[in-house]
């Protein structure tokens, strides 16, 4: 097996989506398949960019983004270690929808629609899994719609650094680390709130106790503190 070959099976043998498949086909799977490195801040692809492929983050992190015409960032989604993105476009080979980014130095591994479309049109189970990561998508986007314009700016944050804590949170001392270096600017986009607004509410849940910070890494050092906050604006 070629270098590298093994791994890209673990990484998507331990998908959701592609778990139920045999290693003898995911080794069909992964043959002829490619990875490509991304410097931080580097863009995966663009909105609008053919949908050709989708990607396995083999290392690194990756924000799935767009731009208004204000030239004011949104971030969608935040792809972790392990996870796959890139598969709406995939799916109907039409345009992308946002932009993909490197957060950090990353690899991936590149699915052609030519190679992934005969698995999934051969397995009904598949088709089942993807309608599920796809159904998961939009209640995301859709939770993140009701939260930019029907809750305030602390309950915002609030309910955002607890999602955050379901991808990346890690059990640290005093807390729940959040293992991902974000900046406030960064949350904001993420959010939909101002740096200004991160950098107030931070500060006053992080006199309260609620979290701390420490080398630009969050932790929540009380959960229910935060789910009441989220709450109050429910």
């Amino acid at each position: 097996m070629a270098p590298g070959r093994g791994e890209w099976e673990s990484v998507l043998a331990g998908h959701f989506l592609l778990r139920h498949l045999q290693p003898e086909e995911l080794r069909r799977l992964v043959a002829g398949l490619t990875t490509a490195r991304h410097a931080r801040g580097a863009t995966i692809f663009q909105k609008g960019d053919p949908g050709d492929s989708m990607m396995a983050v083999l290392r690194g992190r990756v924000k799935i983004c767009t731009i208004s015409s204000e030239g004011r960032e949104l971030v969608l989604n935040l792809i972790d270690q392990g996870s796959l993105f890139g598969e709406i476009a995939l799916l109907d080979g039409r345009p992308r929808t946002a932009d993909a980014v490197a957060i950090e130095d990353c690899e991936v591994l590149v699915l052609p629609r030519s190679r992934f479309m005969p698995f999934l049109m051969a397995s009904p189970e598949l088709v089942a899994r993807l309608f599920s990561v796809l159904c998961q998508r939009l209640r995301q986007t859709s939770a993140h719609l009701e939260d930019t314009l029907l809750r305030d700016a602390p309950s915002r944050l609030a309910g955002g650094l607890l999602r955050l804590s379901e991808t990346f949170g890690r059990p640290g001392a005093g807390g729940m680390l959040l293992d991902i270096r974000l900046s406030q600017r960064q949350i904001g986009n993420l959010i939909g709130i101002s740096r200004e607004s991160i950098n107030h509410y931070l500060g006053e849940w992080r006199q309260a106790g609620h979290i701390a910070i420490e080398g630009g890494m969050i932790t929540i050092r009380d959960c229910h503190a935060l789910e009441s906050i989220a709450a109050l604006d429910a």
